[in-house]
């Protein structure tokens, strides 16, 4: 008769446990790079399909005058796209910053000036996706907003890391300018501690 010690007993159910956690752990990873890539496969599509309704918007608009509707002012809604050439960063603007809206592209921070209009333009965006290259930008970098009514040139006038509560960052002011924010650090795992701020003045 063969008899299990104690210790050989305990040894196999910690080899019964190490596989069934290296089992969890693998199918937890592939459910996880799974909604990440739909997710980006989805904001995708749909950075696509903003950027044929601007188009659209821009050819019935004209170049004249920024028309807003009702539905502009909606969550969501497609204002219009922001271009940094020198970092290669295009995306469509969205109204909002809704966590849902910030998934697909991003967003106008509600109380600032609205693209094409005077004042100050607040833009925010994920650093871990749309707002990525942020990192590389540089002073004096070119901003293009592209809106039904036209292209509005900035140029970027200053970079500073501040507080989350920051408000005073997006505040109106009596010139023309766009302020675009992310957070901070750009390779920090979980809810950054600092915001990366842009700012630029209509040229």
């Amino acid at each position: 008769m063969i008899h299990i010690t104690e210790r050989e007993a305990f040894s196999k159910r910690a080899e019964r446990f190490i596989r069934w956690a290296q089992r969890f752990f693998v199918l937890s990873a592939m459910v996880a790079l799974t909604y990440v890539a739909i997710t980006l496969i989805q904001a995708k599509l749909f950075q696509n399909a903003a950027s044929r309704a601007l188009e659209e918007q821009i050819h019935v608009g004209g170049q004249d005058t920024f028309v807003k509707t009702a539905s502009a002012f909606k969550e969501g809604a497609v204002l219009g796209r922001i271009e940094i050439p020198r970092i290669a960063l295009s995306v469509v603007v969205l109204q909002g910053t809704s966590a849902q809206t910030l998934r697909l592209g991003v967003g106008h921070i509600e109380g600032t000036a609205l693209p094409g209009e005077p004042g100050n333009i607040g833009i925010a965006g994920h650093r871990d996706t749309f707002f990525r290259s942020l990192k590389n930008v540089h002073r004096d970098d070119k901003i293009l907003l592209q809106t039904a009514s036209g292209i509005a040139r900035y140029e970027v006038d200053w970079i500073q890391i501040t507080a989350p509560d920051d408000g005073g960052i997006v505040a109106s002011t009596r010139e023309s300018s766009l302020t675009l924010v992310t957070c901070y650090p750009f390779h920090y795992i979980g809810g950054a501690p600092e915001r990366f701020v842009v700012h630029a003045h209509r040229q």
